[in-house]
């Protein structure tokens, strides 16, 4: 199976992190960005990252391949069952994929993808404010949220977590950290899930990107 993106997309990342806590392989062919081989466009006709291609079944989307994903090998289950858990775990991927993103990806855009892939400077009054303003209130939100056990769903690593860190890849690139102090729980349950061998080769070969 191959997926299609760059892992610097946060839902590039969270799809091979599910993967690989299912245990699935999946090969990582550069796209995006106006790029990549015939097959990303026919994947995903409008250029979004990620593309997907098993066989001859091509599909894009993030959430879309992962349901695929989950389907197809349902053990270890990564999207609850029991009804309540599982609408949780699919808001929590919502929640990541559009408000979370929000302030992260104004961040990081204007921060690394104008000044060094695009060769333009980014709007860092823009990013100033989504990190000083929109940020906090969602980390606030977080930090109430996380049950005890520091797993978001079910007292164990699901899609809600993958998807929840994916973002906080991203941010880490620009050297942020969160407030232990207003957020202790956030912060370490941050850590946590990106400390995973699922998240943590992805992050150590992205910093190896920025130091090139």
């Amino acid at each position: 199976m191959i997926l299609y993106g760059s892992s610097l997309s946060p839902f590039v990342r969270k799809t091979l992190a599910f993967a690989t806590e299912k245990g699935m392989e999946l090969e990582l062919q550069q796209a995006g960005m106006g790029g990549g081989p015939p097959e990303f466009k026919l994947a995903s006709p409008f250029g979004k990252m990620p593309g997907f291609k098993d066989g001859d079944f091509l599909l894009c989307d993030s959430t879309a391949i992962i349901t695929y994903l989950e389907a197809l090998q349902p053990e270890p289950n990564l999207i609850p069952l029991e009804p309540k858990a599982r609408a949780r775990a699919i808001w929590y991927e919502e929640f990541a994929d559009t408000i979370l993103i929000a302030a992260a990806g104004t961040m990081f855009f204007n921060r690394i993808v104008a000044p060094k892939f695009l060769g333009r400077p980014g709007d860092e009054a823009a990013a100033a404010k989504a990190e000083t303003e929109t940020l906090p209130p969602i980390l606030d939100y977080l930090e109430n949220v996380l049950p005890e056990s520091g797993w978001l769903v079910e007292d164990r690593i699901t899609l809600a977590d993958i998807a929840v860190a994916s973002v906080f890849v991203n941010l880490s690139h620009l050297q942020w950290k969160p407030n232990a102090e207003r957020h202790p729980r956030a912060t370490a349950y941050i850590q946590k899930v990106l400390a995973r061998p699922s998240y943590a080769k992805w992050v150590e070969a992205e910093k190896a990107m920025f130091a090139a």
